[in-house]
C-alpha cells in the first residue's frame, strides 16, 4: 500500500469510524478529566504521565487494530512501537493526550492526535479538542474540516497574507531561542499563547499565522495537525525550508517553523 494507494482513506464508512473512534478517546479523556483523580505518575524521562494518557491509549489502539489489521500502531504510550518504522513505511501515530501538563492545569487546551505516516511523511490527521467538542482533520490534498459533537462540518482553511503577523507560541515551552526568533521577525506581531498542537489548528483555522518552535517536540506531537494544517493549506518546514520528516532513528523533531504560507 503506497503513499497514492489508500482506499480507506477515501471510503466513507471507514472515515466515519475513524472519527468515531476519535469522538470515543475523546469522551475516554474527558471523563478523566472531569474526575477528581487525574491518576498522575511520572516517566522514566520525568514528563508527567496521567490516566487520561493511558486510557485514551488503551481505546484507539484495539479501535485501530479492528478498522486497518494490516497497519501497525505506534503509539507514544507503548514504547516497544517505536521500533515498528524501522520495518514499516505505512502506519499509525499517536499521542494518546497531548498537552499533558495543560491538561493537569485544567486549563483545557490539551488535545489527541492520531496521524497516517506512510514513506516518512505526515498523509491524514485527526486531533481532538476534547474540553471544546472539537474533532479536526485533514491531510494534504484532500483539504481541512472542523466537526462539532452536533454532527455539523465546517470547512477550514489559512488565512491570507497579511501586513502583521499573528504569531502563536507554546504556553508551557516558551524558551529564549523562540523568543529571538519571534524579537527578530520585521512586521508587527501579535502574539498568541496556546498549548499541544493547538497551534497548528490555529493556523490552520486562520486565527494565527506563524508558528516558530526552535524547542524539542516528538514526532507523535506535530504529525496529525501538520497533517491537517498543509490540508488547510499551510506548510511546516525546518528553519534551513527542508519538510519536517517521520520515521526517524530518532523520534525527536527537528526545530521547525508552521506557516500560513
Amino acid at each position: 500500500m503506497s503513499r497514492v494507494d489508500l482506499p480507506f482513506l477515501e471510503h466513507a464508512d471507514t472515515r466515519h469510524a475513524l472519527t468515531q473512534l476519535m469522538w470515543e478517546a475523546s469522551d475516554a479523556i474527558l471523563a478523566v478529566y472531569e474526575s477528581s483523580d487525574l491518576g498522575i505518575t511520572t516517566k522514566n524521562d520525568q514528563s508527567p504521565v496521567t490516566k487520561a494518557d493511558l486510557t485514551a491509549h488503551h481505546v484507539l489502539v484495539p479501535g485501530l487494530s479492528a478498522l486497518t489489521p494490516d497497519i501497525p500502531i505506534v503509539s507514544e504510550e507503548d514504547p516497544d512501537s517505536l521500533k515498528i518504522p524501522e520495518t514499516h513505511s505505512l502506519y499509525w501515530l499517536i499521542d494518546p493526550l497531548d498537552g499533558t501538563k495543560e491538561f493537569i492545569q485544567r486549563n483545557g487546551e490539551f488535545t489527541c492526535n492520531l496521524a497516517l505516516i506512510d514513506s516518512n511523511r505526515t498523509i491524514y490527521g485527526w486531533v481532538s479538542v476534547p474540553e471544546l467538542g472539537l474533532l479536526y482533520l485533514g491531510g494534504h490534498g484532500r483539504g481541512a474540516q472542523r466537526l462539532d459533537r452536533d454532527g455539523s462540518s465546517t470547512d477550514i482553511r489559512c488565512a491570507k497574507q497579511a501586513t502583521s503577523a499573528r504569531v502563536v507560541a507554546s504556553k508551557s515551552h516558551l524558551n529564549p531561542e523562540t523568543e529571538a526568533f519571534i524579537e527578530a521577525i520585521q512586521t508587527p506581531i501579535k502574539l498568541i499563547q496556546a498549548g499541544s498542537s493547538l497551534k497548528f489548528l490555529r493556523i490552520a483555522e486562520g486565527t494565527a499565522d506563524l508558528y516558530p518552535r526552535l524547542a524539542p517536540t516528538c514526532e507523535w506531537d506535530t504529525a496529525a495537525a501538520q497533517a491537517i494544517l498543509e490540508g488547510a493549506g499551510g506548510s511546516v518546514t525546518q528553519l534551513d525550508g527542508s519538510p519536517v520528516i517521520y520515521g526517524k532513528s530518532d523520534i525527536l523533531n527537528p526545530h521547525f517553523v508552521a506557516r500560513a504560507d
